[in-house]
């Protein structure tokens, strides 16, 4: 039972699990179950937001939790290879005393695993400047559905042939079962630099984004909450946020020691300029990780105020912020529900949380018909249905919303050429022609 569902949705409980610990192992429970026709979900962590690893209509789900050795710390060449099941925030902690990191850093960091990064193409709040997982894999090990194993990408940068290590990644589980991932390590900064900028006004916040961007300044990181969930969070994790604030922007920047001082001088006069009522350094490594620490457990704080709550993933344009920040505030005068804000203000990755009580199916239904309407919102602004917890079964019916049928018509191929069977996590990505909310919120 704690197989049938992950941080969005449940479905059913599958027909078995199993814990390979192997890549030998991986391809002959795929080859068992190609030959007995079951579909075959792999799971990592369970912390995905798209229920792309839960089981539609039955099958095998592999878990890969056991799959958790670092096999190689390559410092001079920076990298790491990795089996699936290692945790994300553990890389970062295996190779900090060379002086590295890995940068994509999911919320979820701690518990979220690098073979579900690879599956969802996760982002994170300091992946602005660095980009996202695919910006930081140089290769993989492939279980395909036959059970055949192949090897994409090199320890290097631009090997020849087809780019299939971009190919999967981000496939979600629909093309190969990933064994075995060669990551990308950076090196840390010289220095680093946390500033809270404090606002009266959203609307404030939002025209320093822009104003960062025209500037031609790309911090490490800039976040952005509104006022509902400074309060959350604060009564949560007591991190320091103001309670009266209308948002807050959180920006990081790093780099060598003088570039910083310069950057958080330059950065502060623009918030003030925008009209910040203040413009607040952390002092000290440990005020900079309390800040952190309140914006990365800001969805477990929500749980202090609702039975459930929804999260979305869409993306706008950074100039748009103002205008999509005023419909999700229509959004919730029209279903009569709590919504809070948290992004990545940086890259116009937007966060909404719809707050409800699951047992009510009439507030449940009204979820679903509101987050449709965020999400067709965004796309109209020019914007995506996701930027980083990928399409699984919640957004698999808004795809014709950025793709027209030729497009979709083309990656049925490309899964046709690696699943034909279709075998391998069905039911997600692709559209099924079904009507969204039939398929998509079974809402935790």
């Amino acid at each position: 039972m704690l197989y049938e569902y992950d941080a969005l949705s449940s479905r059913r409980v599958p027909d078995a699990v199993v814990f390979p610990e192997t890549t030998a192992e991986v391809s002959a429970i795929v080859k068992l179950a190609a030959s007995a026709g079951l579909p075959v979900i792999a799971r990592g962590a369970g912390t995905g937001l798209s229920g792309g690893a839960v089981v539609i209509e039955g099958g095998l789900v592999v878990s890969l939790a056991r799959m958790k050795k670092i096999l190689e710390i390559d410092i001079e060449n920076e990298r790491a290879r990795v089996q699936p099941g290692v945790v994300n925030y553990d890389v970062s902690l295996a190779v900090a005393d060379f002086g590295y990191c890995y940068v994509p850093d999911p919320s979820s960091q701690k518990a979220c695993t690098i073979g579900g990064n690879v599956a969802e193409n996760s982002g994170g709040p300091h992946t602005l400047c660095a980009g996202v997982t695919t910006n930081h894999v140089l290769g993989l090990e492939v279980v395909l559905p036959d059970g055949s194993v192949i090897h994409t990408g090199a320890s290097h940068w631009d090997r020849p042939g087809y780019d299939l290590t971009g190919l999967m990644v981000g496939s979600e589980g629909t093309l190969g079962i990933v064994t075995e991932i060669t990551v990308r390590l950076t090196r840390l900064p010289e220095a680093v630099k946390t500033l809270l900028a404090v606002y009266d006004r959203v609307s404030d916040a939002t025209a320093t984004v822009a104003a960062v961007t025209a500037r031609g300044i790309t911090p490490a990181a800039l976040e952005m909450m509104d006022g509902f969930m400074l309060r959350a969070i604060e009564a949560a994790t007591h991190a320091g946020y103001p309670l009266d604030a209308a948002a807050v922007l959180l920006l990081e920047i790093e780099g060598l020691k003088e570039e910083v001082e310069e950057t958080s001088f330059e950065l502060e006069a623009v918030a003030t300029e925008n009209h910040a009522r203040s413009v607040r350094t952390a002092r000290s490594a440990e005020e900079r990780d309390l800040l952190w620490r309140g914006r990365k457990n800001a969805f477990g704080a929500i749980g202090r105020l609702a039975p459930n709550y929804y999260v979305q993933d869409g993306v706008i344009p950074r100039t748009r912020l103002v205008q999509m920040l005023d419909y999700i505030g229509e959004v919730e005068q029209r279903f009569g529900l709590h919504i809070g804000n948290i992004f990545h203000a940086g890259d116009g990755n937007l966060h909404p949380l719809i707050l409800f009580d699951g047992r009510d199916p009439e507030q449940r239904k009204r979820v679903v018909q509101a987050a449709e309407a965020i999400m067709t919102r965004c796309v109209e602004l020019g914007g995506s249905i996701t930027g980083e917890h990928g399409v699984g079964i919640e957004k698999n019916e808004l795809m014709p919303l950025i793709f027209s049928e030729d497009d979709l018509e083309m990656m049925r191929r490309i899964k046709s050429v690696f699943n034909p069977q279709a075998l391998l996590n069905p039911g997600k990505v692709m559209p099924s022609g079904k009507v969204c909310g039939e398929l998509r919120i079974q809402v935790n």
